[in-house]
């Protein structure tokens, strides 16, 4: 009887750590400094973004490689949960397509920026982001990509369904945080998950096309849920498989094909 008293008080405990504490393991919220985009990325300015609460948010606008004569795309780009601008630069750098401006901001809690880390503060870290580079002069508002992977895809997924894209691109995305926690956490009852995170349901409200890839050697987030995330997208989409790559190896593994995918992806809507 005293076994059974001692674990079943040690199972309520982690219940209420895991209810507690769900935002810092799903937002593990690494700093970082800052890099000068001027140095690792040979153009750019460093941005500056104001939350609703007077956080400050920091970032990267970098112009098009290849301007032309008319204002250029913009592609706003979300990474996932365990990264920051200054861990991801050398990925933002070899693979943001050469026509398109890029945009992208540490989450709040991230990297440099100021604030903690919630469901709510990220996605309003996307509308602010998606408001910059809207108003970004050589910018042209109407041809706004978003990209997300992982984490980010909850980010890009609500932004886009929150204001007009041409185009939704998704790396490696689950279906909902609900979903993930049945998946890693099966001895423990679902009503415990306060996040949402639901891309299933919110890419339901995305009318633009929507690009996926996803690894088929993923073991964090299963490949059936990128196919089931594209799946819902109303409008046009395309599911991309990266063979034999695992959650954090699409960029190593897909390389080229990856990289020609995307930048045709953005290039369509020249």
């Amino acid at each position: 009887m005293a076994l059974i008293l001692g674990l079943s008080a040690a199972y309520l405990v982690i219940l209420l750590l895991l209810w507690s504490l769900q935002e810092r393991l799903t937002f593990p919220a690494p700093r970082a400094a800052l890099p000068d985009p001027q140095r690792v990325a040979a153009a750019g300015e460093r941005i500056e973004l104001v939350m609703r609460d007077g956080t400050r948010l920091v970032g990267w606008y970098l112009p098009p490689k290849e301007a032309g004569p008319q204002p250029a795309p913009g592609l706003l780009w979300f990474y996932g949960n365990g990264e920051t601008i200054g861990a991801i630069w050398p990925v933002i750098r070899d693979f943001r397509p050469p026509s398109a401006a890029l945009m992208v901001v540490d989450y709040p809690g991230y990297g440099a920026s100021g604030g903690r880390a919630t469901e709510a503060g990220i996605y309003e870290a996307g509308a602010l982001a998606y408001q910059a580079l809207a108003r970004h002069p050589g910018v042209d508002p109407k041809r706004i990509y978003v990209y997300g992977r992982s984490l980010g895809s909850a980010v890009a997924t609500r932004t886009a369904a929150d204001y007009p894209a041409a185009g939704l691109i998704l790396e490696s995305p689950f279906t909902s945080a609900r979903e993930m926690a049945a998946r890693t956490y099966r001895i423990f009852p679902l009503f415990l998950v306060r996040l949402k995170l639901d891309n299933l349901a919110t890419v339901r409200l995305v009318h633009c096309p929507v690009l996926v890839f996803h690894g088929t050697a993923d073991r964090l987030v299963p490949m059936d849920m990128g196919r089931r995330v594209a799946e819902a997208a109303p409008g046009p989409k395309e599911f991309v498989m990266i063979e034999g790559a695992g959650h954090n190896e699409t960029y190593d593994v897909g390389w080229k094909a990856y990289r020609d995918k995307l930048w045709s992806f953005v290039h369509a809507g020249r």
